[in-house]
């Protein structure tokens, strides 16, 4: 048995966040609000055409969230289209983003990338070919 692919990632919070969560994804990485299962819970799930990737979800009750937890994420990644359109959307917005070229090798064309974070701080790499 082995993996065949990401499902999606999960990201939880109260609900003010998660409103500021969905808005941020939905402008800036250009996912969109989609069907959701029928669950006991608050939340949505974003879309990267029709592949539900980002849960949001409402933190339970009485549970803690730790926001100075260390671990070893990093980022998550979103292959997208039309990188000056991007940059500069992000410039508008005041976002501080970096940006990264990675050169062409055998198997892979050349890559830009576009790393920032989210409001929470959990950061976001946008490739484009």
């Amino acid at each position: 048995m082995s993996a065949m692919s990401l499902s999606h990632y999960n990201l939880r919070a109260d609900r003010e966040k998660m409103a500021l969560l969905k808005d941020f994804y939905c402008e800036f990485v250009g996912l969109k609000v989609g069907p959701r299962a029928a669950l006991n819970s608050y939340g949505f799930w974003l879309y990267a055409s029709d592949q539900a990737v980002l849960h949001l979800s409402e933190i339970r009750s009485g549970e803690q969230r730790q926001s100075e937890l260390k671990t070893s994420f990093d980022h998550v990644a979103f292959n997208c289209v039309d990188s000056q359109a991007m940059q500069e959307k992000l410039q508008q917005a005041g976002i501080v983003y970096r940006l990264a070229e990675i050169p062409a090798s055998e198997g892979f064309p050349t890559q830009q990338q576009i790393f920032f974070n989210d409001p929470l701080g959990n950061g976001i790499e946008l490739n484009f070919v």
